[in-house]
């Protein structure tokens, strides 16, 4: 198999990340617009078995794994040097990445290697049926257009995907691909970093998993009516998130952030309070399951994009459904 759409699947631990999946929601897409096999590829030392055949069940022709010591965790250069071996041997027309702190390192890197075209941070990923290029839509000019971009000339065609910006392929009863595990000289794998320890950041806000996420914007006017948030939030057993604007007044920190510059969420429920909704935030946002927006200005673009609006100030319409909710 040459030629066609692949994916990079991302391991930690041994253990694939849902990333991972969500690509393949990607790639089958693709794939099946240009009537070629789809791939993934996989580097890391020890990966589950029952996780590499996990690609195949979700949608995947091929896997190809390169396993090493020094490929446990993530260097760019080793992983690097396996990447352009299989641009090398395969010859892929579609590469995508997730736009993760590994995808957006080794990507770039890569294309440049590869003299190959990159889009970062796309939202939404087409073929044009004329050519079979690859469409590369993301937010552009600070998030207040969106952009298609094409790569015609170089290939592969590289784009990384926010996460959570899909779900993640289901499983397809019966399907069947190939394994295939690929050996590098060592030499290859050495990198001039070297990892020293990792430290957990203990303030990241775990927005990405969580259910149901009230989202702030600069609505709320000061800082200090932030615990009307926090309130409802826990009414809710919420998770707190925020706009750029929140973040950039300083009112609450850059882990809050939900958006293009963000985290990238698809709680089931996400209730929008004073957000206007420019596009750099709708493309954090756009797949929550069910959106509620409270917004004193009927013409809010959030209300586009809302499954329910309630048009009213925040501060009379949020103490009235904390006080139901809690009733």
């Amino acid at each position: 198999m040459t030629g066609g759409v692949w994916i990079l699947a991302e391991q930690l631990a041994g253990r694939l990340q849902r990333v991972s999946f969500e690509l393949l929601t990607r790639g089958i897409k693709l794939a099946r617009q240009r009537a070629c096999p789809l791939g993934a590829i996989v580097f890391g030392q020890g990966v589950a078995a029952n996780d590499l055949q996990a690609l195949i069940d979700c949608g995947a022709d091929r896997v190809v794994v390169f396993d090493a010591g020094p490929l446990e965790h993530f260097q760019v250069e080793p992983y690097a040097a396996c990447m352009l071996e299989v641009i090398e041997r395969y010859q892929p027309e579609i590469l995508i990445a997730g736009a993760t702190t590994l995808g957006r390192t080794l990507m770039p890197y890569v294309a440049i290697k590869a003299n190959a075209g990159l889009t970062a941070d796309c939202t939404g990923l087409d073929i044009e049926p004329q050519t079979n290029n690859l469409l590369q839509t993301r937010p552009a000019i600070g998030g207040n257009i969106m952009a298609t971009i094409k790569t015609p000339n170089h290939r592969p065609q590289m784009a990384t995907v926010r996460p959570h910006s899909t779900p993640p392929a289901p499983r397809q009863a019966g399907r069947t691909g190939e394994i295939i595990k690929l050996d590098m000289a060592f030499e290859r794998l050495t990198s001039r970093v070297q990892r020293e320890a990792f430290e957990a950041n203990p303030d990241k806000i775990n927005l990405a998993d969580a259910d149901v996420i009230v989202a702030v914007g600069r609505g709320i006017k000061k800082a200090q009516n932030l615990p009307l948030i926090y309130e409802l939030a826990e009414a809710l057993g919420a998770a707190v998130g925020a706009s750029r604007d929140v973040v950039d007044r300083g009112w609450l920190s850059y882990p809050h952030q939900i958006g293009l510059s963000g985290q990238t969420v698809s709680p089931q429920l996400y209730i929008a309070i004073g957000v206007s909704g420019t596009i750099q935030h709708i493309a954090g946002m756009q797949t929550a399951k069910t959106i509620v927006a409270i917004n004193r200005d009927p013409e809010a673009n959030i209300f586009k994009l809302a499954d329910m609006g309630i048009v009213g100030d925040l501060f009379e319409v949020v103490p009235a459904l904390i006080e139901k909710i809690k009733t």
